[in-house]
């Protein structure tokens, strides 16, 4: 469906807010139509800008139309552009944005998540963008998960990670540093299991097992100047490390960990006060209804930093779109501002990358600043293609060991197949 917002006709502007962006169109893949049509090109003698007769189309969901709407109503008003904005299913914009741009349909700007990055650049189909002024308030680990090979492709406006959940009636609110401390004060608290964690069943779940595997030093790859490169960065004796405690602590060892319970049974133990720790993200919440909860970063199992996996949304500018500075204009003086973040986070309550929102209307607001302490020590997922050819080998693997395999062997085959299979 489509939802159009009528022309509103010009009031000025600074010239600074599209001088502002210029970066946003690389050398590679200028903006034709802003040396085609002079209206909104910054003047050195004019005060305001005139974007009369230019147009942009920008892409969004349901839960956030409203959102982007009514930045695009202000943008409209203070130039004289028109924005339409077209309705998808979230679910569609990934493949539909690298289907119609390369043939010249398609938006000027789409929202979407980071981790579609790797695959947007090989198809050629995003921009670099501009923070603007407020570059400083975003999230350093969202602006990061929004960059690759050096160059900034995306705006961040949201994240999302895992995190520790404590039953606070069994263990109290404060966080474990360690996971031997949370092992005992599980134990001690007289809880069936002092931690139960989501293992996908028999599938593995590499995802929600990953602060641990960083505590042992043993990224899934190799990053250089924050940007991930295609090296497997969890083998040799840190990933083999994390695979010991991983065999020590499953079925055949303590116990802790069993391929025995999956999502809802995760979610089930813990709400029945069955387990008193979890790991878990903002999605669970709903599931704790008969629990006191409180929520921590996830501790250490191997002496290094637990950081899990961070998640983000943004939006991103068609590198074949015919307005791409004006585009980075709306995005960066428009979007980039307490009103706009504010209005997308009460439309779609998701961890702000923004900071000064107000989470108060979250259905469970003392948990977000857990979830934000928990993102602030995480990394961003990995955006590479390759990152796509992980996940069976990876998760296979840790169901394995966890199952009682031996863990070094198995560990290392799963790095020799994973990058034999990256190689081929």
């Amino acid at each position: 469906m489509r939802n159009t917002i009528g022309k509103v006709v010009i009031a000025a502007t600074s010239v600074a807010l599209l001088a502002a962006c210029s970066s946003g169109t690389t050398d590679d893949e200028p903006s034709d139509a802003m040396s085609e049509e002079p209206t909104p090109a910054a003047s050195e003698t004019s005060d305001a800008i005139d974007a009369t007769g230019l147009s942009l189309t920008i892409w969004v969901d349901e839960n956030r139309e409203p959102a982007v709407a009514a930045a695009a109503e202000t943008f409209m008003e203070e130039t004289g552009a028109t924005v339409e904005l077209v309705q998808k299913n979230f679910e569609d914009i990934r493949a539909d944005f690298l289907a119609q741009v390369p043939t010249g349909e398609g938006p000027d700007i789409t929202i979407g998540a980071h981790d579609w990055l790797g695959a947007l650049i090989e198809g050629g189909v995003v921009n670099t963008v501009d923070l603007g002024e407020n570059a400083s308030s975003f999230a350093q680990v969202a602006v990061d998960a929004m960059t690759y090979d050096g160059q900034l492709y995306g705006m961040p406006y949201s994240t999302e990670t895992i995190a520790l959940i404590q039953n606070t009636d069994l263990v109290g609110e404060d966080a474990p540093a360690t996971w031997d401390d949370m092992i005992q004060a599980g134990i001690d608290s007289g809880a069936d299991r002092p931690f139960c964690i989501n293992t996908n069943g028999e599938t593995g779940d590499g995802y929600t097992m990953y602060p641990f595997q960083t505590s042992f030093g043993a990224p899934v790859f190799v990053q250089e100047n924050g940007s991930y490169t295609s090296e497997v960065g969890m083998g040799g004796e840190a990933g083999e490390a994390f695979a010991t405690w991983l065999g020590e602590n499953g079925e055949k060892g303590e116990g802790y960990i069993s391929t025995t319970v999956d999502y809802d049974i995760n979610n089930q133990l813990f709400n029945s006060g069955e387990c008193a720790y979890t790991i878990q993200g903002p999605w669970a919440l709903g599931s704790f209804t008969d629990v006191n909860f409180t929520v921590n970063p996830v501790p250490s199992a191997g002496g290094e930093t637990a950081s899990p996996f961070v998640g983000v949304q943004g939006f991103y500018v068609s590198s074949q779109s015919e307005n791409a500075l004006l585009a980075n204009t709306f995005l960066t003086n428009y979007v980039a501002t307490p009103e706009a973040m504010q209005a997308l986070y009460d439309a779609d309550p998701r961890l702000p990358a923004f900071e000064g929102v107000d989470t108060a209307s979250a259905p469970y607001p003392d948990a977000i600043a857990g979830f934000q302490a928990s993102a602030e020590g995480g990394v961003p997922m990995p955006s590479i293609p390759e990152m796509g050819s992980v996940w069976d080998f990876w998760n296979a693997a840790e169901s394995a060991i966890i199952k009682g395999a031996d863990p070094v062997e198995t560990w290392n085959k799963m790095i020799t197949d994973l990058t034999a299979s990256l190689e081929g």
